[in-house]
């Protein structure tokens, strides 16, 4: 009987198909991907407690602009740190199906091995010898089996702690929904009451709305605009000196790059850009609005100008703030994206799913961004920075 539950033991730990598990670690990607994540939930937290203050702060615009950013930047570091622990558990999954057949001859051995009756497992019927031998090989069996139901228990456990995370961050998530969503109708009031933003240009409002009406392309329509020269203000910050230092001007994903068609065969001289519904939209630098409102099948679209010669083109919007001439510091509110989020019972979950699914699952607006220097347009990427939260699309 102990020569056969040795047999059996060697075999569920030799041979080609042995099973291989990780060692035990104290960080395990599932651990660090959770790390990533609660930190990224202590930024909502954070964004979501500041509402009360910024609502009763002295310039509300600057307060509520500050919430909506945190929040949407702890969001997408949330979504990515979701995402990472989602394709660990996938892995781990993965790997017990191919591994099915092997854990089950290592745990059936487990099992053999704890219902031996303790008198078979002392005597051999071949004599001392025999029976020596075989205390040999369960001596040496016994501590590899052990390893590995250690390593499978370390599997689980990364399991279970992705598991928790997704619960706790859909609670999370849903609680804080409304929240945001007041964030979001407080900035729009406080930035359309906003009446002593200093303007710098005088235009003729019915120039500007004859020339929207004849214009048949949006490249059309800015190279109207940049003739319209009525400058009344001093000299403008250093644009071309930012260059290559731009941070973009809403939290998402590049679809499409400069130039490049879409599946239509339409290339654009500028960046589709997936935006998360009701995004916040800032702009990356001091500019002042030379247009604000719809424009052909865009849209709302915002014109600015950050230094002379040059436009920036926010194409997309469902609301725009702020009225022309109107001069905005860099990361004032342009506007805020369209769209419509899940019931706060469903946004936590629903978030939890998208991000499993994908960096772009959820982001279902985009935002068209142009740059344009006299008549010609220029490739945003020698102009913006990417970093880890606004990034290219993943293949």
């Amino acid at each position: 009987m102990r020569m056969r539950l040795a047999l059996t033991l060697c075999a569920a730990l030799a041979g080609p198909s042995v099973l291989v598990l990780p060692a035990v670690a104290q960080t395990s990607p599932a651990n660090q991907a959770v790390a990533d994540a609660e930190a990224a939930a202590a930024l909502l937290r954070a964004a979501i407690g500041q509402l009360a203050q910024a609502v009763s702060a002295d310039d509300q615009v600057v307060a509520l602009t500050e919430v909506i950013r945190g929040y949407e930047l702890g969001l997408s570091a949330l979504r990515d740190g979701l995402r990472q622990a989602s394709a660990r558990e996938a892995e781990l999954r993965d790997r017990f199906e191919a591994q099915r057949g092997q854990l089950s001859r290592v745990l059936g051995a487990m099992t053999a091995l704890q219902q031996s009756p303790e008198s078979t497992m002392l005597l051999h019927p071949a004599g001392a010898l025999a029976n020596a031998r075989t205390g040999m090989i369960l001596s040496g069996i016994t501590p590899g089996l052990r390893a590995e139901a250690e390593a499978l228990q370390v599997d689980l456990d990364e399991i279970a702690t992705v598991r928790e995370l997704q619960a706790n961050a859909a609670g999370m998530l849903g609680s804080g929904l409304d929240s945001v969503q007041e964030a979001r109708r407080l900035l729009a009031s406080a930035a359309g009451d906003r009446s002593s933003m200093p303007t710098r240009y005088a235009e003729d409002p019915q120039e500007l709305q004859e020339l929207r009406a004849a214009a048949e392309s949006l490249n059309q329509f800015a190279t109207g605009i940049a003739s319209m020269e009525k400058d009344v203000g001093p000299p403008m910050e250093d644009f071309e000196g930012a260059q290559g230092s731009l941070p973009l001007p809403v939290v998402g994903t590049i679809l499409r790059p400069y130039d490049e068609p879409d599946a239509a065969g339409v290339s654009r001289p500028g960046w589709v850009i997936a935006t998360a519904p009701a995004a916040l939209v800032q702009t990356p630098w001091p500019a002042t609005i030379r247009y604000r409102g719809p424009f052909l099948d865009y849209g709302n679209v915002m014109i600015a100008e950050p230094a002379r010669g040059y436009l920036l083109i926010f194409a997309g919007l469902s609301q725009v703030f702020g009225e022309v001439g109107d001069v905005l510091k860099a990361g004032d509110p342009v506007g805020l994206m369209g769209g419509t989020e899940a019931p706060a019972q469903e946004f936590g979950s629903q978030f939890v799913s998208d991000a499993a699914r994908g960096a772009e699952a959820g982001r279902s607006e985009t935002l068209y961004l142009e740059l344009r220097r006299g008549n010609e347009t220029l490739d945003p990427a020698d102009w913006f920075v990417l970093n880890p939260v606004v990034g290219p699309q993943e293949d």
